[in-house]
């Protein structure tokens, strides 16, 4: 029986060692095959896996507003995660600190209370050990602000990953820290059907994806003694950090605006650009519609640089080639009008507060449409063409090339020298059968307000980068596109649409900036028709009249409610816009002069769920927000004085004149003071404010 025993035993390892032997002999082949017999052919591939260059992606260029605040960044946001199966994981000790933990993070990451967190972090512990998951998501897309914060919670503190499971993932987004700050403007980034690499795919972000970009880079491996690294054969090369002309008060001024008056009028939708007429910097640019799923106005399509037929505005470009062309040159010359006018056999001409006769300059003021026609088709009846070779031959239908995506020229249609062609040129040249973006109206417009100077609307104005700055100059579509005698006779009409007696845009008068400008009026096209119960009200103009800053071009579309006119609706956005520049001095005046009351200065557009990321966004890249202007009431106030949107030196300030010690905790502008303002407390009372932080 034993020697049975055995024999079975030896059998048994006699079989072992012979497969050991077995793998042996295949080892020792295969090392003799690979090092001798096929070592071509591996040393083939290990030469192609070296040589194979990889590509180093650049780091993306910075947006920048004129004052170098960002615009558009890249930052890192964090997910972190806990493997509940790490080799010392501290069970006992999650346990202990999990009442804090779960209060931390309900004060710090709102998005749970701190019931739903003890139940989140605590879920996975119901689980068999071996069950548990490895990599459980705590929280994602926070910053490395936030981040730090969260390691300084209990049980989040200890350093050794192995003992409370804590993991971190990092990735690269691109942010806007002022939200849907002229956003459309700005652009976006993201992959394209021909590249997965991330790029622009809108608005600046697009238009100069190439100078954002930047160069890629390549690498390779390369084997040294100790493995196998990856060798830099070209470092990559950061793209250019572009600085905008877009001014971040001025633009919250235009964004805030227009955002009233579409909502006062229940619009669908409205575009607002405001320009400075010397270098032709875009200082704002804001396009709004009706948000689909709810009752605000957000951030919508760039119809700034889109094609519209553009109405009456449309006037003072004929006016000018009238004048240039040298079809009128005594603007007292009269036209008789009427109600009605047939011209070429065509629908007749109307207009909707006829008179028997106007002087040039009265057909601006009161916005003629049968004025207009008389005047253009006076010199072009039998060449109807040639009205768009004189338009032509001033650059308006050149390309601005500002830097905005999508941009689109002008159509003015070069019509034939027949019946039908004399019928266009007299719709042409009020406003009908052309379609033009508002920024090239308000290039006109502009040009007029320059001394006839063409200056080129301009978005980006330096590029940098670790290789040099260089500064973007001014530059001009033409010289002159209006002689300066005929800009003045330009600027005296548009000024009587306000100040005249019987001009378009009178209700825009007010006592502090003078406007000068002109009211558009046009239906909406609608299944290839117009709808007559439909119009886009325009208003374009520049500001102060005498010595004009700023020109301005304001569309509304649709309006539903309250005002349905083109001065009570755009003319009131760009009204309303000249009086908050004036009243914050910003009109080369020093005025004390106040519009309302003061409002915060951050963006109000923004969906109150984006709130809270775009100023965790401000604080990460140490932007501590915008103040409140402080006020400087010419009465005594009664009680607890409001600081609530004052910088922390303005607040204190305040309060300590007031007669009170002040606290305060966090850094930036107050969002919040107790006791609250208007109480009635006793002189040395202690007020503490809470600031963003």
């Amino acid at each position: 029986m034993k020697k049975s025993n055995r024999k079975r035993i030896l059998s048994r390892y006699g079989l072992i060692i012979f497969f050991i032997l077995l793998g042996a002999v295949g080892v020792c082949y295969k090392l003799i095959d690979t090092t001798y017999l096929s070592a071509d052919k591996w040393n083939a591939k290990a030469l192609q896996e070296l040589s194979k260059m990889e590509k180093i992606l650049p780091d993306r260029g910075d947006i920048l507003a004129a004052d170098g605040s960002l615009l558009a960044t890249n930052l890192h946001y964090y997910t972190v995660r806990m493997d509940y199966r790490s080799e010392r994981f501290m069970e006992k000790r999650l346990l202990q600190a999990i009442d804090s933990i779960a209060d931390s993070m309900a004060v710090h990451f709102p998005i749970r209370t701190a019931k739903e967190w003890h139940d989140h972090l605590l879920a996975p512990l119901d689980k068999k050990k071996n069950e548990r998951p490895r990599a459980y998501r705590v929280i994602g897309n926070i910053s490395y602000s936030e981040y730090q914060l969260l390691r300084t919670f209990p049980f989040f503190k200890i350093k050794n990953p192995n003992r409370n499971g804590l993991t971190v993932e990092a990735r690269l987004r691109r942010v806007n820290p002022y939200g849907d700050m002229a956003r459309r403007s700005i652009g976006g980034v993201g992959q394209t059907k021909e590249c997965s690499e991330i790029h622009g795919i809108s608005g600046l972000e697009k238009a100069l994806d190439t100078l954002l970009y930047g160069k890629a880079g390549l690498y390779k491996k390369v084997p040294v003694t100790r493995g196998i690294v990856n060798w830099t054969e070209q470092p990559a090369e950061a793209g250019y950090n572009i600085r905008t002309t877009i001014d971040i008060k001025m633009q919250d001024i235009v964004e805030n605006e227009l955002n009233d008056v579409l909502s006062f009028v229940n619009a669908d939708w409205g575009v607002a650009v405001l320009m400075e007429v010397a270098t032709g910097d875009i200082k704002a640019i804001s396009n709004l519609e009706k948000n689909k799923n709810g009752d605000n106005y957000i951030e919508g399509m760039n119809r700034a640089v889109l094609g519209f037929e553009p109405g009456s505005v449309i006037k003072t470009l004929s006016m000018l080639i009238a004048l240039e062309e040298g079809i009128v040159s005594d603007v007292n010359r009269v036209y008789s009008t009427g109600s009605s006018w047939a011209y070429a056999g065509g629908r007749p001409i109307t207009d909707a507060h006829g008179v028997g006769s106007l002087t040039v300059s009265e057909v601006i003021e009161r916005s003629s449409n049968i004025g207009m026609s008389k005047i253009i088709t006076s010199r072009y009846d039998a060449h109807p063409g040639d009205f768009y070779s004189a338009i032509k031959k001033i650059g308006f239908l050149e390309p601005m090339n500002t830097g905005i995506a999508g941009e689109t020229v002008p159509r003015i249609d070069s019509v034939p020298n027949n019946r039908g062609g004399r019928i266009t040129l007299s719709r042409q040249c009020y406003g009908y059968a052309t379609e033009i973006p508002p920024l090239y109206t308000l290039s006109i417009y502009n040009a007029i307000a320059n001394g006839g100077r063409y200056v080129r609307p301009r978005l980006v104005k330096e590029l940098s980068s670790e290789r040099g700055d260089s500064m973007l100059p001014v530059t001009y579509i033409r010289d002159q596109a209006c002689s300066p005698e005929n800009a003045a006779k330009l600027r005296q009409m548009l000024t009587n649409v306000v100040w005249g007696d019987h001009g378009t845009g009178r209700r825009l008068r007010n006592d502090k900036v003078r406007i000068a400008g002109k009211t558009g009026t046009c239906y909406m096209i609608e299944g290839g028709g117009y709808n007559t119960s439909k119009k886009r009200l325009a208003f374009c103009g520049f500001f102060p009249a005498e010595e004009p800053l700023y020109s301005c071009i304001v569309l509304v579309a649709n309006p539903r409610q309250n005002a349905f006119g083109a001065a009570s609706t755009s003319g009131e956005v760009l009204k309303n816009v000249a009086l908050k520049l004036y009243s914050r001095g910003m009109l080369n005046n020093s005025s004390d002069y106040k519009v309302g009351e003061p409002t915060p200065t951050t963006p109000t557009l923004y969906a109150a769920v984006n709130e809270r990321a775009n100023e965790r966004i401000r604080s990460e890249l140490g932007i501590k927000g915008q103040r409140r202007a402080l006020e400087h009431p010419k009465k005594a106030v009664s009680g607890v004085p409001n600081v609530v949107g004052y910088g922390l030196r303005d607040a204190i300030a305040t309060l300590e004149n007031a007669g009170y010690n002040v606290e305060f905790r966090g850094a930036g502008y107050v969002c919040s003071q107790s006791p609250h303002a208007g109480q009635s407390l006793s002189p040395g009372s202690k007020i503490t404010l809470s600031l963003t932080e």
